[in-house]
């Protein structure tokens, strides 16, 4: 996998051929590409198609490969979101959780870390977990495009090691902007829940507090500590 330089002197070279850069006109180096992104490590940018001129076909094809890490469309970016096996875990988790209260109310749609959504052109974004309910789906229905323009009524985001404080205030900012109702934000070091309801306002709980659905899922309750006290597996004594 090719990555890019973080030199302040490199300089980003315009696209070949027809494809057209949405990056915005004041980005001229590759310093400045990160920091857009929020400050990401470069390792994390695909260099292949040039940063700014990669659109949905180019994610799609991507991620259907599955070489590395899934990949989100960010200003015609293609970026990687890394996520570890403990994370995967307690997205996991989660992802159960939910589905336990959902389904069988017939609430709406919950997907894993491989669900795209549209949050605005250019940028598609993958949280580990969401949920949408059937009121905001147009009749109803299932959308049949493979990234449907539909932020999520909740989204989760669960914190990995190469995530910056800026990369996830865009995000924030992004999944309000869309619609999006509720974010949380899922620390696995601090073993703390920060539940926004904008991108400036939220609440933090740990341990013992517990976790609720708002106003989109009334009824719901998850402790906090069970989505961090994951299974040490069969105990190494003899039976």
């Amino acid at each position: 996998m090719s990555t890019v330089s973080s030199s302040d002197r490199t300089t980003l070279k315009k696209p070949r051929g027809r494809r057209r850069s949405v990056l915005d006109p004041s980005i001229a180096t590759v310093a400045d590409l990160l920091k857009s992104l929020g400050d990401i490590p470069a390792e994390r940018v695909r260099w292949n198609p040039l940063p700014g001129t990669a659109t949905e076909r180019d994610l799609l094809r991507t991620n259907e490969r599955k070489e590395g890490a899934i990949c989100e469309l960010v200003d015609g970016t293609l970026v990687e979101k890394p996520m570890g096996f403990g994370e995967s875990e307690i997205a996991g988790l989660i992802l159960y959780a939910l589905l336990g209260f959902i389904r069988p109310r017939r609430l709406g749609i919950v997907l894993p870390a491989d669900g795209p959504h549209r949050l605005r052109p250019g940028t598609v974004r993958y949280p580990d977990v969401s949920f949408i309910s059937w009121d905001r789906l147009p009749g109803r229905k299932r959308p049949s495009e493979p990234i449907p323009a539909l932020a999520p009524d909740l989204a989760v985001e669960v914190l990995s090691k190469s995530n910056t404080k800026v990369e996830i205030e865009r995000k924030l900012s992004e999944y309000f902007e869309a619609g999006t109702s509720i974010v949380w934000i899922v620390d696995p070091k601090k073993k703390t829940v920060r539940v926004h309801t904008s991108a400036e306002a939220f609440t933090t709980h740990s341990g013992d507090d517990i976790l609720d659905g708002g106003a989109v899922l009334p009824g719901f309750r998850l402790e906090v500590q069970a989505i961090f006290n994951l299974d040490p597996g069969p105990s190494s004594e003899a039976d």
